[in-house]
């Protein structure tokens, strides 16, 4: 649950005052997770004092900012970019959920789904298949049952977690989300101050939908703002949608700030960032995600060494494709 070389948070006001877990724009299913964990510290408490017992001894840190007891690592999946607190490895018992072939912060939508839509197909299959008699109405059954097979398993397909191969190159910059590169635009950044290269990647339902970091270093900021659910392929979509905005300085050279900003669309209406000022990451390493369709742009500073090395059209993989690369000074 904790990230790479994480360290203490930074200014408590680099963190902005909106983001109180990890999916600021709340939703049905995460109110469903934590109405589930309510129920559940209330269950381990009363049924299991020794495994809570067990728990505490180990858990490193105390969990401030965390609205709740914390008594296992499930505890903090809400709210680990509010706290320190965190279990190490051997010590998690839950820590062989980020080894499944899904993301992890996607397993509770995939159970709601699944149970929406699975029972509901084989009854429909059943009736098709045993009950009704009629070609026609038996053809509209299993029409419909089909439908809802293949919206289970384009979810299913919509929350993999691919493994990906890191580049370890210096100066390297990957793409921080998979997609196909609709604009790439050279403009003055105010937030960076000076001239920037701003890189936008549209993502549709089929494409994998978690972000990572474009370079190695250090969270500085983090922002979110409210806003609309326009069709992320809009231009307009990047200035009014709902957004998180993470701001970090790299760790090797150019040593500059690079900015990410997650961005909802139509259909995808849920950013998850799990990072907090402070915390220190590798290249590639997996920030967060936006659930079902949207746009993530790459804001790198252009100090006239930095050579862009994808286009517009380009299909790209997060953590793996190169979006550019800084030339060593001569």
């Amino acid at each position: 649950m904790k990230s790479v070389g994480q360290v203490k948070r930074d200014d408590p006001s680099s963190m902005d005052h909106r983001i109180r877990d990890i999916q600021p724009g709340g939703g049905v299913v995460i109110r469903l997770e934590k109405a589930w964990g309510v129920w559940r510290r209330w269950w381990l408490k009363r049924f299991r004092p020794k495994y809570v017992s067990r728990m505490l001894a180990c858990r490193q840190g105390e969990p401030k900012g965390v609205p709740h007891e914390v008594l296992d690592p499930r505890d903090l999946k809400l709210h680990r970019n509010q706290t320190d607190c965190h279990w190490r490895p051997e010590d998690d018992p839950f820590a062989w959920r980020d080894r499944l072939p899904f993301v992890r912060v996607g397993l509770a939508e995939l159970l709601v789904f699944s149970a929406l839509i699975w029972p509901v197909t084989i009854v429909l299959t059943w009736i098709a298949c045993q009950v009704v008699s009629g070609a026609i109405e038996r053809a509209l059954l299993l029409t419909v049952a089909a439908g809802l097979a293949t919206v289970g398993l384009i979810i299913a397909w919509f929350f993999r977690n691919p493994r990906r191969v890191i580049p370890t190159d210096p100066g390297l910059v990957v793409a921080p989300a998979d997609g196909k590169v609709v604009d790439i635009e050279r403009i003055n950044d105010p937030e960076l101050g000076g001239p920037v290269v701003q890189v936008t990647i549209f993502l549709s339902i089929f494409n994998v939908h978690i972000n990572r970091v474009p370079v190695a270093g250090r969270v500085v900021s983090i922002g979110y703002q409210p806003g609309k659910y326009l069709n992320a392929l809009r231009p307009e979509s990047s200035r009014e949608n709902e957004q998180l905005m993470i701001k970090m300085e790299q760790s090797e050279a150019p040593f500059g700030p690079v900015i990410v900003r997650q961005i909802t669309g139509a259909i995808a209406r849920r950013i998850v960032c799990w990072l907090k000022p402070g915390d220190i990451l590798q290249r590639g390493e997996p920030l967060g995600m936006i659930k079902l369709g949207s746009r993530t742009v790459l804001v790198i500073p252009d100090d006239g060494h930095l050579r862009i090395v994808t286009e517009v059209g380009a299909k790209v993989k997060a953590g793996s494709s190169i979006l550019a690369r800084y030339e060593p000074s001569s």
